[in-house]
Order: C-alpha cells, then sequence, then structure tokens
C-alpha cells in the first residue's frame, strides 16, 4: 500500500483499500453526501454490537408487502410473481423483482468478500457485498416514504450511502455489514429528505436538522406526558435554544412562496406587481454606474500612459502579468529570462511601486488599487 511519500499517495490507496480502522458510525443527519472519499473524520468510534442495533435485509416476503403497499392492495404470501407483473406498470416494483435476483450471503460468505475487498482490493468482492444488501436499502427507504413519497429516490440515496459503508466497513470488528451500513443508508435517506423537502434548504446547521427531524416527535411525546410542549420546554429536550425551537417552528410551518407571485389577486395582470418588486434593489443608480464607468476609462488612459514608459523585463511584467487577461505566474517568467522567481518578484515589485506612486499622483491618494499576484 502507502510507500509514506506524500499524502497523496495515503489518500489514494484510502480510496482504494478501506484500511483496519475502527468503524466510522455517520451522524443520521449530519453525513455530507459530497465528502471526500479518503475522509476519516466520521465520528469514529468504538461501536460493539450493543451499540449498533442488528439490521437485517429485506425477505422476500418483506418485499412483497412492499409491492403490495406501493400498488395500494396486499399480495398473497404464496404469489411471488404477482409483484414482478406490477413492473410492468411501477418501476420501483421493476426495482424490486431486479433486487430478488441477488441472493442473500451467509455471515461466512460476507466475511470472506469483505477481506477480499479490503486486503486485496477485489472489486468484484465489493459488488457483491453491496448487491446482497440492495434489499436492505428498500427496506429503510420504505421506512421513510411517509415523509417522502418518491421511494425510488429515497432508494437511490440508500444505495449511496451503502457503498460507502462497505468501503468503510472493517470485517475485523465482529459485526455485520447489514447492520453496519443501516446507519449510513439511513443518514444518507435523511440527508436527502432534508435537503428537498423544500425548494429552499430547510436545514443548514446541525441544531436545525436535529429539529427538522425531532421537533414534531418530541411535541407530541411532551403532550403525551402531559408537559406544555412550549419552545423552552421543547429546547431543554432536544439540547438546543427556544429561539432555534420557534425559527424552525415558522420554517416548516410556511409554504415555499414565489418572489415572482403576485401581492393580491385582481386588477390589470399587465401592471401588477411581485414580491420581487418590494425588494430593495443594491445596485447603484445612474450616476453611479457613470460615474464608475468614468473612471474605469480614466484610469485605463493612466495604465496605458505608464505603460508607455516602461522597458524591457519591467514591460514584460506589466503586459503578460499585471492587466492580463490571463497573467503569466513569477516562475513562467524566471524561466523566460533564465533567471530565479525570486529575481523576477523582485523585479515586480520595485516596477509596482513605481505604479502605485504614479497613480497615487495622478488619481489621489484616496484611490486604492490592489497591485501583483503572486
Amino acid at each position: 500500500m502507502g510507500n509514506g511519500k506524500g499524502k497523496s499517495a495515503e489518500v489514494d490507496a484510502e480510496q482504494r483499500l478501506p484500511a483496519k480502522r475502527e468503524q466510522a458510525v455517520p451522524a443520521v443527519v449530519d453525513v455530507d453526501a459530497d465528502d471526500d472519499e479518503g475522509d476519516d473524520d466520521d465520528n469514529d468510534s468504538d461501536d460493539d454490537d450493543d451499540v449498533l442495533p442488528d439490521v437485517s435485509p429485506a425477505t422476500d416476503e418483506e418485499l412483497d408487502q412492499i409491492a403490495a403497499s406501493l400498488a395500494g392492495a396486499k399480495l398473497p404470501r404464496s404469489a411471488p410473481e404477482s409483484s414482478r407483473a406490477l413492473a410492468v406498470r411501477d418501476p420501483m416494483a421493476a426495482y424490486m423483482s431486479e433486487v430478488r435476483r441477488y441472493p442473500l450471503l451467509t455471515r461466512e460468505e460476507e466475511h470472506d468478500l469483505a477481506v477480499e475487498w479490503v486486503e486485496n482490493g477485489n472489486k468484484e468482492a465489493a459488488k457483491r457485498l453491496v448487491t446482497s444488501n440492495l434489499r436492505l436499502v428498500v427496506k429503510i427507504a420504505n421506512e421513510y416514504r411517509r415523509g417522502y413519497q418518491n421511494l425510488l429516490d429515497l432508494v437511490q440515496e440508500g444505495n449511496v450511502g451503502l457503498m460507502k459503508a462497505v468501503q468503510k466497513f472493517d470485517p475485523y470488528r465482529g459485526v455485520k455489514l447489514s447492520t453496519y451500513s443501516g446507519w449510513w443508508i439511513r443518514a444518507y435517506v435523511l440527508k436527502h429528505i432534508l435537503n428537498n423537502w423544500r425548494l429552499v434548504k430547510i436545514g443548514t446547521t446541525q441544531n436545525q436538522r436535529k429539529l427538522f427531524f425531532n421537533l414534531r416527535k418530541q411535541r407530541d411525546a411532551l403532550v403525551r406526558a402531559g408537559v406544555d410542549p412550549t419552545a423552552e420546554n421543547i429546547a431543554k429536550e432536544l439540547d438546543v435554544s427556544p429561539e432555534e425551537v420557534v425559527e424552525m417552528q415558522k420554517r416548516m410551518a410556511a409554504p415555499d412562496a414565489s418572489l415572482n407571485a403576485p401581492l393580491g389577486s385582481g386588477g390589470d395582470e399587465g401592471t401588477s406587481r411581485t414580491r420581487m418588486d418590494t425588494l430593495e434593489d443594491d445596485a447603484g443608480g445612474p450616476e453611479d454606474q457613470v460615474s464608475g464607468d468614468q473612471f474605469k476609462r480614466l484610469l485605463h488612459d493612466k495604465l496605458r500612459t505608464f505603460g508607455a514608459t516602461l522597458s524591457g523585463r519591467e514591460a514584460e511584467i506589466f503586459t503578460d502579468r499585471l492587466v492580463a487577461d490571463e497573467p503569466v505566474t513569477l516562475q513562467d517568467l524566471g524561466e523566460r529570462w533564465g533567471v530565479s522567481r525570486e529575481r523576477a518578484r523582485q523585479v515586480e515589485k520595485r516596477m509596482v511601486l513605481r505604479l502605485r506612486a504614479f497613480l497615487q499622483e495622478e488619481l489621489g491618494d484616496a484611490v486604492q488599487i490592489a497591485l501583483g499576484q503572486e
């Protein structure tokens, strides 16, 4: 594996062959689906079987029940082929029919395949680990179907979590892959729900995500306990501030609103005002725009005047670096001149000091212009 020659080599090895390390279990709604593949900052912990509840992939009967719930009718357990008939009408049923093709693994088969993947990077072994647990993704995603109607979207996100779990799975910890991957699958499913609940993202901080998934549940729990579900009581139970509770309650209660929606009903459609019309325009007025254009033209003229006074290396730095659309680097200039990068920087610094003095004399000390690039 790594030979210690650099961080990039270590990251490459991390991506290809997950090392023997403590199981990384994600916080359920804290996972970042766009994280780097070699990142190990995933809430590492010494989780044992008594911490990770046992989770098993869906059986054929459970898949039948899910297919029946999607179709609005209960399938007889003795007729699994009837669920395959649903595939003609329902893409999700077609997917579940495909999932049935992959057999479940025994504990020994799972361990051997995981070791083969971890030790030798056998992609075929990793593929079998993933496909044998696709049923588990369907089972977990179906738990959240009421909160997010598109089950196939949830399954797709859960599959990403499953692949992440296989990548990070350590067969030497004595935990079943289905048990461990259940955390990752659930994390990716919940993150997808959170990010797509509204057109505008509703939870961006850890406390907001906690409130999004637990606010109503905690409020109902307080009511059942005979406690007034005030913002203060909810905040105390969830370890957040009352202000955050109130803010999330407003976010979840308020529907999305379009800035292009008319403010009132009726009236001439051509003259109706929208919410967008009431927003303050931060752009400058016509006078500011004219003034800015005039200054740009003046600055351009002064730079052209200064450039005409330069020659040799200073002229090259000015045209190829300071005022160029795609400036060259000091390293490139040094190689062009046959000198070091530091020497090129010294030439640039001397010329920039002259340019700054020239502009201050021509435009005044109040004009501050950033000059020079690393």
